[in-house]
């Protein structure tokens, strides 16, 4: 009998374990719980206060099931009071430590809704490094205004500065999401949403679609690189050695559904692209042909 209890408790200690490992690998690799910016690293860090705010809930609960067991089991020492209905410690012991989570969790809803405003620039001593970001089916173009030149499904940016995007959507509303630097934002067809992000470092991250949007959706992925300042210059030279110019016609080629859209570059972009896409749907001057919708099943 005590070798068969053995062998269970090795048995399932090793599972336990083995499960325990492999959480731990998960977790390393996580660009939520190991963020790379500095508002990624907020978010994480105010969803540990969250769990651990909720688990003065859950911790009394469970406490209280076991002790109730071990109290009214069979020939122990609880008291049988078939009689009795109310009391008032039990009460504001239920009540009380629910509504100061709920006030508690509130606040810092507040108070983090105004520090992570998406649309509000990060603190920094250099200028933010602006990128125009436009939904597709299912590709993600990225303009560089200052720059004059355009990438399909890369983004790559100077880690030494904040990155500030305007995002919309030439398609259905799609969510854009860097998880390793933070944020997540929607964007929709003749809007523009912003989001403000920064990396401590150079490195190397991914961008996804977490809004479903049809058949392609799991293929809605981007590259991330967050350069040095050396290593951007070289990245935007490579750019501007591509034989490709993004102007209306060569923009309507691109708007066709596609899976798995590769990495492509554009030496050159039409002025104020972005604006006319947007125009497509707010009617204003100079706006690109508007295209029927597709059948995205």
């Amino acid at each position: 009998m005590k070798s068969s209890c053995t062998v269970f408790l090795s048995k399932w200690l090793t599972i336990l374990l083995a499960l325990f490992l492999l959480l731990g690998c998960s977790m390393q690799s996580s660009p939520i719980l190991y963020p790379k910016g500095p508002v990624a690293e907020i978010e994480r860090d105010l969803l540990f206060l969250a769990s651990v705010i909720m688990l003065f809930t859950l911790l009394p609960v469970y406490l209280i099931t076991f002790w109730s067991c071990w109290r009214y089991r069979a020939n122990g020492k609880g008291a049988y009071r078939p009689d009795w209905h109310h009391s008032i410690l039990v009460e504001l012991f239920i009540w009380t430590g629910p509504l100061v989570i709920v006030v508690v969790i509130g606040v810092l809803v507040v108070i983090y809704t105004y520090r992570l405003d998406p649309y509000k620039p990060l603190a920094s001593d250099v200028k933010p490094f602006r990128v125009q970001a436009v939904a597709q089916n299912w590709k993600w173009l990225f303009i560089y205004p200052d720059q004059q030149v355009a990438v399909v499904n890369e983004l790559a940016f100077p880690s030494d500065r904040p990155l500030n995007i305007e995002i919309t959507s030439d398609t259905v509303m799609t969510s854009f999401m860097i998880p390793a630097l933070g944020g997540q934002i929607y964007a929709m067809a003749g809007m523009t949403t912003r989001l403000n992000l920064k990396a401590y470092g150079p490195g190397s991250y991914t961008g996804r679609n977490t809004q479903f949007s049809g058949r392609g959706f799991p293929h809605m992925v981007f590259e991330v690189q967050s350069l040095s300042e050396i290593d951007f210059d070289q990245w935007l030279n490579k750019v501007r050695s591509a034989n490709n110019r993004l102007d209306d016609g060569r923009y309507q080629k691109l708007l066709k559904p596609e899976k798995k859209h590769p990495v492509e570059y554009y030496s050159w972009v039409e002025p104020n692209l972005f604006s006319r896409i947007i125009g497509k749907y707010t009617g204003a001057n100079g706006a690109l042909p508007l295209q029927k919708p597709r059948n995205l099943e």
